[in-house]
């Protein structure tokens, strides 16, 4: 689940304007409970938006996204914040003779039970251990020479950089290990696609393009969506 704390607090808040109302309605009748059960449901829909977006709705999405890519199959590609490997091991399916790799600082904070060996136990059952490394890594500074993968991708990853301007240094390294030709899909929320694609036309890239990602990955609300950035690395300077 990603930002778990997150939603651990927004239950509670959904719960304490549940039980007010249902205590106002028992001391000062309904019409007095109106407003915090209204606040409740209305605070719970979106509470569920954001579940399934978290639980479903990003894997079916980025399951298109990657069948757009119409991939060889021996493709390289680097995850960056691949957590648990949701992205990183659907990719993996589509590469027998390829390699996928996921770099990530592995905080709970980011996504539930968020570890390498959680990963590695995922890569495993979904039988395509055999072509997945994982590595601990910081997306300002990758360890990973110039042009080393065919495609890079990344999904709600990369806005939990604080300062725009440490973003466009983990965009700028994730151009940086393009190799010529090679493509980059950032997925990430509301506007943040759009400050990449800024970053991305700085550095010549071509092909730039933000869509929206529609319902299935909204965080509560049309107004929270989830924004695909596409982007690529031109094969000569």
């Amino acid at each position: 689940m990603d930002a778990p704390y997150g939603f651990g607090f927004v239950g509670l808040v959904v719960l304490g304007f549940w039980v007010t109302g249902l205590v106002m309605a028992v001391t000062s009748g309904p019409a007095a409970a109106l407003p915090a059960l209204v606040s409740g449901t209305l605070l719970a829909s979106c509470l569920a938006l954001s579940l399934h977006a978290t639980l479903r709705g990003k894997f079916l999405v980025w399951r298109d996204v990657l069948d757009e890519l119409d991939l060889r199959g021996d493709e390289r590609l680097l995850d960056l914040g691949c957590g648990r490997g949701a992205v990183l091991l659907a990719a993996a399916r589509r590469l027998p003779r390829g390699r996928a790799v996921g770099v990530d600082l592995w905080r709970g904070r980011d996504q539930s039970g968020n570890t390498p060996a959680a990963t590695l136990r995922n890569a495993r059952a979904e039988g395509v251990a055999d072509r997945v490394h994982v590595q601990a890594g910081d997306l300002r500074r990758l360890p990973y020479a110039e042009a080393s993968f065919d495609l890079v991708v990344s999904s709600l990853t990369v806005h939990t950089i604080f300062r725009a301007a440490a973003r466009a240094q983990a965009i700028t390294e994730a151009y940086r290990v393009l190799r010529p030709g090679g493509r980059l899909l950032i997925a990430d929320l509301a506007r943040t696609p759009r400050e990449y694609a800024a970053v991305l036309a700085r550095l010549n890239a071509q092909d730039i393009c933000v869509r929206n990602l529609g319902w299935r990955v909204w965080w509560g609300s049309p107004w929270v969506p989830t924004r695909l950035l596409t982007a690529r690395k031109p094969s000569t300077p």
